[in-house]
């Protein structure tokens, strides 16, 4: 899995911002703010995102109304995981990790690493 180009990351974060459906015309206008981009641009990567599993389609009168198949903090998730995978030291990856999060980012880790404990205790 790789991380997202750029424009295909700009399409993301608006989709999951949104927390909705929406065609590619509202996103190319919501682009069009900050920079100038083409409509058939950004419908070709919506079709790649659409090809790649990471949105999911449906045709609502003449247009394609797209939203994301994760949630960004999945995806994030996904990346994390793939970097773990690329070092032998796990252990040693994550203390790296751990050293430069902030004390409300580890308050979190350590809720989190509760929850899934309990998940498995329950097991």
């Amino acid at each position: 899995m790789r991380g997202f180009g750029d424009l295909e990351a700009e399409i993301m974060d608006r989709l999951w911002s949104w927390g909705r459906p929406a065609t590619v015309r509202e996103v190319v206008d919501d682009l069009r703010r900050a920079r100038p981009v083409a409509y058939t641009t950004v419908n070709t990567v919506a079709d790649i995102l659409h090809t790649k599993g990471w949105l999911r389609r449906e045709k609502v009168g003449r247009a394609w109304v797209y939203q994301p198949t994760c949630t960004r903090e999945s995806y994030t998730a996904q990346l994390m995981h793939q970097a773990l995978e690329t070092t032998s030291d796990r252990a040693g990856a994550l203390l790296h990790f751990v050293d430069r999060i902030s004390g409300d980012e580890a308050t979190a880790l350590l809720a989190a690493l509760e929850q899934v404990k309990a998940r498995d205790d329950a097991r």
